[in-house]
Order: structure tokens, then sequence, then C-alpha cells
């Protein structure tokens, strides 16, 4: 049900705002993939009317046309949508999740501004924004509308020794996720092993709370705490994990490696290479590398200079029917130069689990070509 009342209605009369509440909601991260890093959303309460809704700005469509390939490109829209604050709780508290409640240390001026601000979001024509998951979220739109809409500057706590890299904040949510976390370095490039500063941080909602729960207004001389309340409206419950593959990506490439070891042990005694398995791997890994290729296009800033290209691209396509064919390529030269200059840039990005063990494993077959082609 979406906001029913004029826009500027709720900005009518200044002396109103003595009942109004305007606070930053936290939701605690849930099982599904697209809810592991949490939630943020605005809850403006109007206590004398019992009018009570959340602002958010994490409304999407899985059914959009080509939702998936738009959200790879960093073409997809997310949209401001408003709820009715018992709803947005019963949906967290159905998956377990804690929702909690910052209210907000502002004056009459400032709630005016504020709820002014979302009103205009809420039109039509400007409710719908270009979703970036570092850049432009669910977490940083809250933020901004705050931010930009008191009468002084919020003074945070800067974290000096506490300058993690993207990669490293989303390691820390999506750890018991493998295969998800395998998914996401793939696609990330050296720009997300960059250091990051306090207010790059805040695109995880847990790490808004924090800076909010230490963080002033500067205003007319005067320090004010940004955060005069803070509440729990839903409790954390119990969360549904469902099984995932029972194996991790490691334990899938270190099996590989395993056979490709016993197959160059074969070959080597045979003196003759199974081509086949050579075509496995390069289908698997040309086809990998059309991806990281393609998503150097992507408007996503962080998975451009993915130096995963280097193991992972369309090159093994390209020599993939020669080698089937058993005819003299360059491939397993210039394979070998592809996995050092790989391994070399390891200094500069962290790579997806076991890819390093999948450049070992692609050297065993340059061995054995090397061996078995004289």
């Amino acid at each position: 049900m979406l906001w029913a009342r004029p826009a500027s209605a709720i900005a009518q009369d200044i002396s109103v705002m003595d009942s109004v509440e305007i606070g930053l909601i936290t939701c605690s991260p849930h099982e599904e993939v697209y809810s592991l890093y949490g939630h943020t959303a605005i809850r403006y309460c109007e206590l004398n009317t019992g009018r009570d809704l959340m602002f958010n700005y994490g409304v999407f469509n899985f059914k959009a046309p080509h939702f998936v390939l738009r959200f790879v490109f960093g073409q997809t829209d997310y949209e401001l949508g408003v709820v009715p604050t018992g709803a947005f709780c019963k949906y967290y508290e159905d998956w377990g999740s804690q929702v909690s409640e910052q209210v907000l240390n502002l004056t009459r001026e400032e709630k005016v501004q504020i709820a002014h601000a979302l009103s205009v979001n809420l039109q039509p024509e400007n409710r719908v924004y270009r979703y970036n998951f570092f850049y432009d979220n669910c977490s940083t739109r809250p933020r901004d509308i705050i931010e930009h809409n008191l009468m002084g500057k919020v003074i945070y706590d800067e974290r000096t020794d506490y300058s993690p890299t993207y990669r490293e904040m989303i390691h820390d949510l999506n750890g018991h996720h493998p295969w998800a976390r395998m998914g996401n370095d793939l696609l990330l490039g050296v720009r997300a092993d960059l250091k990051t500063t306090r207010s790059q941080q805040e695109f995880l909602p847990g790490n808004l709370q924090y800076d909010f729960d230490h963080a002033q207004i500067y205003a007319n001389g005067e320090y004010r705490p940004l955060v005069k309340e803070r509440r729990t409206l839903v409790g954390a419950g119990v969360q549904m994990v469902e099984k995932e593959f029972p194996l991790s990506p490691t334990d899938c490439v270190f099996m590989l490696t395993l056979i490709s070891l016993g197959l160059l042990l074969v070959e080597w005694k045979r003196r003759r290479c199974f081509v086949w398995y050579d075509g496995v791997l390069m289908l698997l890994t040309g086809l990998a590398g059309c991806i990281i290729v393609v998503m150097f296009f992507s408007e996503h800033p962080t998975t451009s200079t993915n130096l995963q290209v280097l193991l992972l691209n369309p090159l093994h396509l390209f020599y993939l029917p020669a080698v089937l064919r058993r005819r003299k390529t360059h491939y397993w030269v210039v394979l070998p130069v592809l996995v050092v200059l790989f391994l070399l840039g390891s200094i500069w990005q962290d790579y997806a689990e076991g890819m390093e063990i999948l450049a070992l494993c692609l050297l065993t077959r340059c061995l054995s070509h090397w061996r078995n082609d004289k």
C-alpha cells in the first residue's frame, strides 16, 4: 500500500512534527542470496495519528525482463517503496532477521525536510534509480537523504585502524555460502581489493548502523548525538538454512587436480595425451573467460581490470579445435605464460577460491604435452 497522502501534506504544519519520529532501520541478514548483507530503511511514525510507514529503497522485481542479465551488467533499476511498518517487520520476522531502529535526534525543521525529501523521492518520476551494490544502494540512499536534510553537519568517528577492502567486507557476510562467495570473487576485479574509507564502508547496513551510533550533529556551534534512542522492533529468530552443494569450490578444484595428476602419470607412461580431457578444461575455462570479458563492459566499476582473465579467457576456445585434432599449436607455450602472469597478479588481486589450484592443474597439461608431443 503506497502512501496515500499528497506529497507535501506532511510538511504543511511544522508543529505536528513534535509527534513525529524518524528512524534508521537496520535488518540483519537472512539466508536468501539477495539478503546476505542485510537491509536498511527509513521509518516515519506519527505518534498522534498512528500512521507508521517504512520507506524502502530496496524494491526490485525479479520478473522484470532480463533481470539477471541487467544485474550482471550493472543496469538494474531499484525503486523506493512504502509499506506499513507492521507488514515490513512481519516479513523479516518470518525470515528470522532482527529489525533494529535508531530514532534520530532531529529538530522539527529537520523532520520536515527529511519528510519532504522522501515525498519528492516517492514521486513516479523520481522513485526509480540505477542500483549499484557498492556505491548506490538501499543503505547509501537512506544515509544520503538523512545527511543532506539536516540543519547542521554529521560528524562521524573515523575508524583509522579499520580500512578493509570491499571484498573483505562481503567475505565476512557470505563466508557460509562458499559458492555465492566464489561467484562474487570471479566477477570482482582489482578495484574490489582497494582499501575503503568510512563512507564507502556504509554500503553495508551494519556499518552504517555502527557509524550512526557514534555520530554527532554539529549545528550552531553545538554538538548533539545523531541517535537519541535505539530499539529492537523484531528480535532475532531462528533462520532456516537450506542445504547447499556438499563440496566447496576448493574441494572440487582439488579433485580436478588429483584427476589431472593421475592422468599425467598415465600419459607419461603411454606417451600419449588425453585430448578429450584438455577439451573439457579448455571449454570450461574458455566459457568462464567469456563471462569475465563481458563484465569488463559492465557498469559495475569494481568488475573492470579483473586479472583472473589471464587464466579464464576466450583464448582457450580459440585453440580448442587445434588441440582436439592433435595439431601443432602455440597454446602449450601461451598457457604457461598466462599462468605465471596470473600467479603474479595475485599480489594485487585476491582471486576466487581455488583459482590458484586450477592454475597449477592447467600446468600439468602443459607438462604432458611438452613431453608427449615431441
